[in-house]
């Protein structure tokens, strides 16, 4: 079957599939595992404020977003939603999700930061899980992100970097975050306002 032969399925076929694969009680698809065919690129985008688009309209379906971030996977550089039977690429235009808020245990170097995510992911920061701040080359502007699974990532919102600044530390000439027991580093002392 030529690339051209093949049919891009719709969002409603996608969650038809996502539902049936995720049947089977678990909270999160094995999407790793999964090997269908490439069926095209479907016209939906996740915005950098973690808004869901389909065809330019906003996915509003809190429970959809949810289904359809479920079978979310990274190749590459690339976005994909995948089902047993299909697989389409997205577009994202930051990190696929945003870290709405976290929770504190513990202080210090035994500190835990347990972050939440717009769709519901639950993740403590740790090796598994990295903290990073990349900065935008020209502005200078720090955007925070926290691996939640399988090379996705979810930008942490301003309120809560904010919180953690807040709660930050200094290591080997770095300002930044303990939590699962490692630190990570956001920002090197010598650039801290006096």
């Amino acid at each position: 079957m030529s690339a051209s032969s093949v049919t891009t399925p719709s969002a409603e076929s996608l969650a038809a599939s996502a539902r049936a694969a995720k049947s089977s009680g678990r909270d999160l698809p094995p999407v790793h595992e999964w090997n269908p065919p490439f069926c095209g690129d479907l016209d939906m985008r996740i915005a950098r404020d973690g808004t869901w688009y389909y065809q330019g309209t906003p996915i509003n379906r809190h429970g959809l977003v949810r289904l359809f971030s479920t079978i979310l996977r990274k190749d590459g550089d690339r976005y994909f939603l995948v089902t047993p039977v299909e697989k389409v690429g997205i577009t994202v235009d930051d990190a696929p999700f945003v870290a709405v808020d976290f929770e504190r245990d513990g202080e210090g170097e035994g500190q835990n930061l347990r972050f939440e995510t717009n769709v519901g992911d639950h993740v403590t920061a740790g090796p598994d899980h990295p903290i990073r701040v990349e900065r935008d080359p020209e502005t200078g502007e720090p955007s925070p992100y926290v691996h939640v699974r399988a090379g996705l990532d979810a930008l942490i919102d301003r309120k809560s970097f904010y919180r953690l600044v807040e709660i930050g530390d200094r290591q080997d000439g770095w300002f930044g975050l303990w939590s699962g027991g490692a630190f990570f580093a956001m920002i090197p002392e010598a650039e801290l306002p006096e």
